[in-house]
C-alpha cells in the first residue's frame, strides 16, 4: 500500500464557469437559484444567490455541496431519519436535500456543486449543466 495518493483539486477558473453556466441554466429555466461550488474539502470557492432566489437557499446549497463532496456522490438518496440526525449532528452542514453533485475529472474527486432555491429536480439540473460546462464527469 503507498504512503499517499495522487489527487486533482478545481482551479478557481473551473469554479467561476461552473457558476456562470449554472447561472446561464436557471436563467434559461427560469428559477433563480443559489449556487455553491467547493473544493473536495467542503470548502467554498464560489458562490452566487440570484435575485430572486430564496435566502435560506445559501445554507442548503452550500451545505448540498459540502455533503457531495463529503461523500463523492449525489445528495438526496440518504434515508431521511440520516439524514436529519446528519444534519443536527454537523449544525447544518451536511443535507439530505437533492441537488449536490460531485465534481469528478476523470473518475477523481476535484469538488462538488450545490443548488438550491428551486425543485429537487430543478437544483439537479442547474448542477449537472454546470458539470458539462466545464468538462467533468457526468453524474
Amino acid at each position: 500500500m503507498a504512503n499517499y495518493k495522487e489527487t486533482i483539486s478545481l482551479a478557481h477558473e473551473g469554479a467561476m464557469n461552473a457558476l456562470a453556466a449554472a447561472v446561464r441554466h436557471a436563467e434559461s429555466i427560469g428559477v433563480p437559484q443559489c449556487v455553491f461550488v467547493v473544493d473536495a474539502s467542503g470548502e467554498t470557492i464560489a458562490s452566487i444567490r440570484m435575485d430572486g432566489a430564496k435566502y435560506l437557499s445559501m445554507h442548503t446549497a452550500r451545505s448540498k455541496a459540502r455533503t457531495a463532496a463529503s461523500i463523492n456522490g449525489p445528495t438526496g438518496a440518504m434515508p431521511v431519519e440520516f439524514g436529519v440526525a446528519a444534519g443536527i449532528a454537523s449544525q447544518g452542514g451536511v443535507t439530505h436535500l437533492p441537488g449536490g453533485l460531485p465534481i469528478r475529472f476523470g473518475g477523481k474527486l476535484a469538488g462538488a456543486i450545490g443548488v438550491g432555491s428551486g425543485t429537487g429536480e430543478q437544483d439537479f439540473e442547474v448542477a449537472r449543466a454546470a458539470l458539462k460546462a466545464i468538462g467533468a464527469d457526468p453524474v
